[in-house]
């Protein structure tokens, strides 16, 4: 099998987004791949998403409550209304990475000695690029959420900072059987 892969000049989502949501669309058609999964912050992505994979199943994945600032949720209502009246998902959970741990990495309990798990494995994947490291997070965190199935491939779109700049399509799975995710392709990222 052959496929293209599209590098970016730069990351950042906001000047990639188009492009990484139409090259993922184009892959999900040559697939019959019927389900994304897409990060979204503020809801932005989220709302282009559900324009762009209309029919598709989306799943937009927020950030946690608090992650910024106490008692705040990123995700605007005014996008969260758009996203579901478009047929949409949203998904907010606890990070696949992060969970009680990021409680001793951020500094509000005692120092960790070490990286914990998660961190090491988040770092690693950021080798590949930031939305590198989304897209696998996302798609475990859909899985454990019962948003989609583990014996079927999705695509999935992530980005660094705002925006999307990478997407992948994957075979997603458990964050407890975390290593058993498969990424299949990769449709587009930066060129770090």
């Amino acid at each position: 099998m052959e496929s293209k892969t599209t590098y970016f000049d730069k990351p950042g989502g906001d000047e990639n987004t188009d492009k990484t949501l139409a090259l993922a669309k184009q892959r999900a058609e040559e697939l019959g791949i019927k389900t994304v999964v897409v990060a979204s912050t503020v809801g932005n992505t989220a709302v282009k998403a559900v324009d762009v994979f209309k029919g598709y199943k989306v799943i937009a994945v927020t950030h946690v409550a608090g992650m910024r600032e106490p008692n705040t949720q990123e995700f605007t209502d005014e996008n969260r209304k758009i996203v579901e009246s478009k047929g949409g998902i949203i998904l907010t959970t606890t990070h696949a990475f992060g969970g009680v741990q990021r409680a001793l990495s951020r500094g509000d309990g005692p120092p960790a000695p070490l990286p914990v798990i998660g961190d090491t494995i988040a770092m690693t994947l950021r080798t590949f690029g930031q939305g590198m490291k989304v897209t696998l997070e996302i798609a475990a965190m859909a899985a454990d959420a019962g948003l989609v199935r583990t014996d079927e491939e999705v695509v999935s779109i992530g980005g660094t900072g705002r925006g999307a700049d990478t997407a992948v399509v994957l075979q997603p799975d458990y964050v407890h059987r975390f290593f058993n995710l498969k990424v299949k392709e990769l449709i587009c990222k930066p060129r770090l």
